[in-house]
């Protein structure tokens, strides 16, 4: 690993493949692992419901309760929405996809834009090519690294992560919208437009404000920063074994969802307690709120601080 251009580059494949081959030759038992979370569809609607329930009360209050709760309530349930459906695309909710594709669909809608399909092609492309310059939309653009440098340039990059996330793909990487993509934008459009007809306009704004939020400056938001950019040089992927992984369904459990992204987040510390020898050596986050204040305030952590590859 080499740092060139601004980014670290390296020649070698991503580290979860042979690591993954290692621990399921020392411990075949990791296969038990594999699996459903047979709780995961029951978590999903019923944030769902909480969210679009409690929308249109909330959006009555008066400004000093109305921030705050879609900081902390609104915000931290669509962020465990974003990564329910991120479970959900590695198909940890049903035996059979088509099942799966429903529950994400029913998922985005609290968060309003029809993104879950499109998730789901990107996200397993960001797995399989993990730093690859041309597929990995989840690494910032030499475009980014330029223009957002400095405590400055990084504080309002931070505080807008959500749209460049949101937007980046259909710039770097742009792909052919096929059935479930088009099923989702129209179940979608027609979700929401229920919705509005029957709660009204203020709900929405709510719900808006909670997404922004939700990858914005929130603590739940450090595990977009935490889990690839390079805090430790020669390591690309980041575990945080804190508390907030019971509001993030364990995808601070990084490295081992990368090694197995097959076995659910209920089911991620077994792997670390079943081949301590894998992880405990490796560098952890200890606070996502850090991460953020750290990404920001460190000079030496920029936007360039990831590791490309070419195929």
């Amino acid at each position: 690993m080499e740092k060139k251009n601004g980014f670290y580059w390296s020649d070698e494949r991503e580290p979860h493949f042979n690591r993954r081959k290692e621990i399921l030759a020392k411990y075949p038992q990791v296969r038990d692992l594999f699996g459903i979370d047979k709780g995961l569809k029951f978590k999903t609607l019923a944030l769902v419901v909480f969210q679009l329930a409690t929308a249109p009360f909330i959006a009555e209050l008066a400004w000093y309760w109305y921030i705050p709760l879609a900081y902390l309530v609104g915000a931290s349930v669509s962020h465990t929405l974003f990564l329910a459906i991120h479970e959900i695309s590695h198909d940890l909710a049903f035996k059979n996809r088509v099942p799966n594709n429903w529950l994400a669909l029913i998922a985005n809608i609290p968060i309003l834009f029809p993104y879950a399909m499109s998730f789901r092609t990107y996200h397993l492309k960001h797995h399989w090519e993990q730093g690859d310059v041309n597929h990995d939309t989840d690494l910032p653009t030499d475009g980014e690294r330029k223009v957002f440098q400095g405590f400055i340039g990084k504080l309002l990059w931070a505080t807008n992560q959500i749209l460049f996330y949101a937007l980046r793909p259909m710039f770097v990487h742009p792909i052919k919208y096929e059935k479930w993509h088009k099923i989702n934008i129209v179940f979608q459009l027609i979700a929401v437009a229920v919705y509005w007809y029957f709660v009204g306009y203020g709900a929405i704004l709510y719900l808006l404000l909670s997404i922004f939020l939700a990858g914005s400056l929130h603590p739940l938001a450090g595990h977009f920063i935490a889990e690839h950019y390079v805090f430790k040089e020669g390591q690309e992927t980041y575990s945080y074994y804190g508390p907030l992984n019971i509001f993030a369904l364990n995808v601070g459990y990084h490295n081992e969802h990368h090694d197995f992204p097959n076995v659910p987040g209920t089911r991620l510390p077994e792997v670390k307690k079943t081949a301590p020898d894998f992880y405990d050596h490796l560098f952890t986050h200890k606070s996502w709120s850090n991460v953020i204040i750290q990404f920001i305030a460190n000079p030496r952590i920029t936007l360039g601080s990831r590791v490309r590859r070419r195929r």
